[in-house]
């Protein structure tokens, strides 16, 4: 054993994480989904203390064997029954929420993460509560957001998995994430204006996103009275120019 070595391992004989103040480490996760026109968010009502009875993002404690993004896995099927294994999903981490103060119990890091579910726009996934959840629902994210507190930072959470979705969508095919692999425009529109809250002139949304689309050939069924519409697929890749959000909410 060469002299660093033994030193190395005589400080880590030595060291005690007791000398240190305790932090844990938790998981939180947006999950958005379109549906009816709609943006809508997977949320759970707690159980238990702290903020009994309160709405709140799924999440919890990440364990001594898992990594954040395991744990945000575990969680959520846990308390919602969404099991991100078999759905067609889209997963990013969002961001790392470190206020001194934001849970009660003790110092809680939480590592948020933002899941975009792909829906035809017409059903949303089934979720059912589970472990310490008193129940769960699919709840609108925009009213909620206008009008309800959530357990926590969810609050924040919520607002910057919002911002994060809506921001993208300017310059990024992510919107496609919310739909079927196959979608018409008039799907894609549907996505932008549930998210933006807004209400997108058809032709001016059309001739921004085909060049950013490729075009499968083929035809979706018509519903009654309709004509069949092209089906489409979307690569992931930048728009340029970008989309502007507007600044107003026409129609809605």
């Amino acid at each position: 054993m060469t002299a660093d070595s033994q030193s190395a391992r005589e400080f880590l004989d030595s060291y005690d994480p007791g000398d240190y103040p305790a932090v844990a480490l938790t998981v939180d996760l947006v999950v958005f989904a379109v549906t009816n026109g709609a943006l809508n968010v997977a949320l759970v009502r707690r159980g238990g203390h702290p903020f009994k009875d309160a709405l709140a993002l799924p999440g919890g404690f990440v364990g001594p064997e898992e990594s954040a993004e395991q744990a945000a896995v575990r969680e959520l099927a846990e308390e919602t029954g969404l099991d991100l294994g078999s759905l067609p999903v889209h997963v990013e981490q969002l961001a790392t929420y470190t206020g001194p103060k934001r849970d009660p119990r003790m110092r809680v890091v939480s590592v948020a993460h933002l899941a975009l579910l792909a829906t035809d726009g017409r059903v949303l996934p089934g979720i059912a509560a589970g472990s310490d959840a008193a129940a769960a629902a699919w709840h609108p994210v925009h009213h909620l957001l206008r009008s309800s507190d959530l357990a926590f930072d969810h609050h924040q959470i919520l607002q910057d998995g919002l911002g994060r979705l809506a921001g993208k969508m300017e310059y990024s095919t992510v919107a496609a994430r919310l739909l079927p692999n196959e979608f018409t425009l008039t799907q894609l529109r549907a996505v932008y204006d549930a998210v933006w809250d807004t209400t997108l002139p058809a032709g001016n949304f059309t001739r921004k996103m085909m060049p950013h689309l490729t075009d499968t050939g083929r035809k979706s069924r018509a519903a009654t009275g309709g004509a069949p519409a092209a089906l489409f697929t979307a690569p992931d890749r930048h728009i340029h120019p970008p989309l502007a959000k507007p600044t107003t909410s026409p129609g809605r």
